[in-house]
């Protein structure tokens, strides 16, 4: 079996590598959802400058008492002796170690630094601003810098940028780390695994672009194993990597506190805020005003929910509509988990039967997502027939019409309007009705058909000569994973 390699991440590379080459102090912010490789990607920017010193540390989520001694032992680990370097007991001591370190040409790498800002911590911001405001100062002579990585976007921005925060406007570089993109997947599966439109699709759905999913995969030996044996290994079995990984995860973070809601969104995407209270209602008892704030909390401070407003309304319209934006979360909560749960008391082929069943079902709205994906990054690479130029996501209105993708190339005076279909056969089955809401849609904002060439096109997984040709006889356009994912293999 050939070795894992290190995968995308080409221009953060090169930014890390410019910023370790500068000569002087930095004092960098690298943030992420978990497991999306921030550390994978600082030690990979570590290999290629051999010889500097580093200290890594994973701050707990726990007072300083605990911190302290993570600290402790994390120089004890890379055998930093203690004549040189003493052993901080207080937060502030903890700073000035940082900035000694910083000082003699070490990297410091601090890890689920968001930490910090509980309450129990929050003074250590005071302490290190005043040791980084030393190390900023014109004349200042340092070898060394300052790695942040955070996994809470509003708790590691409330430490860093905002205003009022003692560490505002202190951060010399950020780097934010998005999925890996499709071209970086494909690669790693040609590689590794499986690399067929399926396949993908069925991946995609599970982990999106988390390295760290596919890794522990290929470390399993199933990232090309059938479906089947895939979820077994990697969910079912005791042992499994991953059968925990949401509990320990979200749930670690969220507490318990919205879990009715990010069930019914997971189950049924697209809901809209009254079929969320209604649930809540039914389920909880949980008032409107409860299920309002919950959603306003996964949306802002977790970013695990993501609010679509009807095309081109305003902010403010009330015909929202409730998405959960991980990939991961979804497939666990409305295909995975309550099958899990079930692991120690029922057959484990008949609930991998039904947990991979309830996963197809949901390829079906992921397609949407990785099709979507698909066209941004091709527009992106100048790959194609259609230079994409924006997209605007979602469409629906009173009639019910619904156009899964709607990409417009500007330049060109272009718009493609797509429909997606797990199954190919029901492409053709859907194609009236389909073309009946591109009318609607065309008769809603006619400056399109005024004034661009219109293009309907028709996405499946895998998209047979029959289908392609039958679509065709419609004035209908048909790609499958295979014609968009060419040219980024």
């Amino acid at each position: 079996m050939s070795e894992w390699g290190f995968y995308g991440r080409r221009d953060e590379l090169s930014r890390l590598a410019e910023i370790f080459g500068r000569g002087r102090f930095f004092f960098v912010k690298i943030a992420g959802r978990r497991r999306i490789g921030k550390s994978a990607l600082v030690r990979q920017a570590m290999r290629d400058v051999p010889g500097r010193l580093v200290l890594y540390v994973q701050i707990p989520d726990s007072g300083p008492g605990g911190v302290l001694s993570a600290w402790h032992d994390a120089m004890d680990a890379f055998a930093l002796p203690t004549d040189t370097y003493p052993r901080p007991g207080t937060l502030a001591a903890l700073a000035d170690s940082v900035g000694s370190l910083a000082h003699a040409g070490f990297i410091v790498i601090m890890d689920e630094f968001q930490y910090f800002n509980r309450q129990p911590l929050r003074d250590f911001s005071s302490h290190l601003q005043r040791v980084v405001d030393a190390l900023l100062a014109p004349g200042a002579t340092c070898r060394g810098g300052l790695l942040v990585l955070g996994s809470l976007h509003t708790e590691i921005e409330a430490l860093l940028d905002h205003k009022d925060a003692p560490l505002f406007h202190r951060v010399t570089d950020e780097l934010l780390l998005r999925h890996l993109d499709i071209a970086s997947l494909l690669e790693l599966l040609n590689a590794h695994g499986s690399a067929t439109p399926e396949h993908l699709l069925f991946l995609w759905t599970l982990f999106e672009g988390v390295p760290k999913f596919y890794r522990d995969c290929f470390e399993q030996g199933v990232l090309g194993a059938p479906r089947a044996l895939l979820l077994r290994r990697m969910f079912f079995e005791s042992s499994a990597p991953l059968r925990f990984e949401a509990d320990n995860w979200f749930l670690k973070e969220l507490r318990g506190r919205y879990d009715v809601v990010l069930k019914y969104v997971a189950r049924h995407p697209g809901a809209s805020h009254a079929d969320i209270v209604a649930h809540a209602r039914e389920a909880s008892g949980d008032a409107t005003e409860q299920v309002a704030g919950y959603l306003r909390a996964l949306g802002e401070r977790f970013r695990l929910v993501s609010k679509r407003q009807p095309m081109f309304a305003k902010p403010q319209a009330r015909r929202a509509r409730y998405y959960l934006t991980d990939n991961f979360l979804t497939a666990w909560l409305a295909a995975l988990a309550t099958q899990v749960s079930a692991s120690s008391f029922s057959p484990l082929d008949q609930l991998i039967t039904t947990a991979d069943a309830r996963l197809h079902e949901l390829e079906g709205k992921t397609l949407e997502k990785l099709v979507a994906a698909l066209y941004e990054e091709r527009g992106r690479k100048g790959l194609g027939d259609f230079a994409l130029t924006h997209r605007i996501e979602g469409f629906w209105d009173s009639a019910h019409t619904e156009i899964d993708l709607v990409a417009i190339d500007d330049d060109n005076k272009r718009l493609r309007l797509g429909r997606c279909k797990r199954a190919a056969n029901k492409l053709v089955a859907d194609t009236p009705r389909f073309l009946g809401h591109c009318e609607r849609f065309l008769a809603a904002f006619p400056h399109f058909r005024a004034g661009y060439v219109i293009e309907r096109v028709g996405i499946a997984p895998d998209c047979s000569r029959e289908v392609r040709a039958s679509l065709a006889t419609s004035g209908m356009l048909c790609q499958d994973l295979g014609d968009l994912t060419a040219g980024l293999r």
